[in-house]
């Protein structure tokens, strides 16, 4: 999501402004990561707009606990296969790893015909979950009049932390039967021993075959599935 910053200094704009003319100023990128009630779990903010979804991405610390080992595991099982690993629905200028769930672009059959409107029609979520944020709070729908970004940052999580504490007053609960903490953080590491994790929990995270695994076994449940 973009903020609109009105009043940033005009020598600056040329790092915060896209070439295109969709927007009027120049913006602030919001990255977040939304359930099906609009529970935001995740928020990074604070991005130019001049960046794209994917510098966005490569900054962000979504996946520092995952590649630090210290990130809870989330097991499951789909079409007779278990994966250990969360994952995310996303558009299709996401990069093709593990955690990510992306449609396909074309429909080829019938089968991929219905996971392209499951998968699409589930990530509308994080849309509604930016229009409910903004319906709440008008500061953050009209353009940005502060001036420096750090007063962006704390009126932008304010107003995600009381969206979420709007949800908890109205008992959303968090299911966390199934999540258990990985024990690695534990575990006393040398220099070495890090290093090695951090490249291997880099690998596991960007392993094109599981994302193709998970879509693919996803695409079966759904279509062996009809009324879920």
């Amino acid at each position: 999501m973009h903020w609109d910053w009105k009043n940033l200094l005009s020598r600056y704009h040329w790092q915060f402004k896209r070439s295109t003319n969709k927007y009027k100023y120049p913006t602030l990128m919001l990255e977040a990561v939304a359930d099906q009630k609009l529970w935001i779990w995740h928020a990074y903010f604070g991005v130019p707009g001049a960046n794209n979804d994917l510098n966005v991405l490569y900054g962000s610390p979504l996946f520092d606990a995952e590649i630090a080992d210290i990130a809870p595991e989330c097991p499951f099982v789909v079409n007779g296969h278990t994966y250990r690993k969360c994952y995310y629905l996303a558009d299709g200028i996401y990069p093709a790893w593990s955690t990510f769930v992306k449609t396909f672009s074309v429909a080829r059959d019938e089968k991929t015909l219905k996971f392209k409107r499951v998968q699409e029609a589930a990530r509308k979520d994080i849309e509604r979950a930016f229009g409910v944020l903004q319906g709440r709070w008008g500061i953050i729908r009209q353009p940005a009049r502060a001036m420096q970004i750090n007063t962006l940052k704390r009126i932008m999580y304010c107003c995600i932390i009381l969206h979420n504490m709007i949800l908890e007053d109205e008992r959303f609960e968090v299911n966390l039967r199934d999540v258990f903490v990985n024990p690695a953080p534990n575990i006393v590491r040398d220099w070495v021993e890090r290093c090695d994790l951090h490249v291997r929990k880099t690998k596991e995270l960007r392993d094109r075959k599981t994302h193709t695994d998970l879509r693919q076994d996803l695409m079966e449940h759904l279509w062996n599935n009809d009324d879920e």
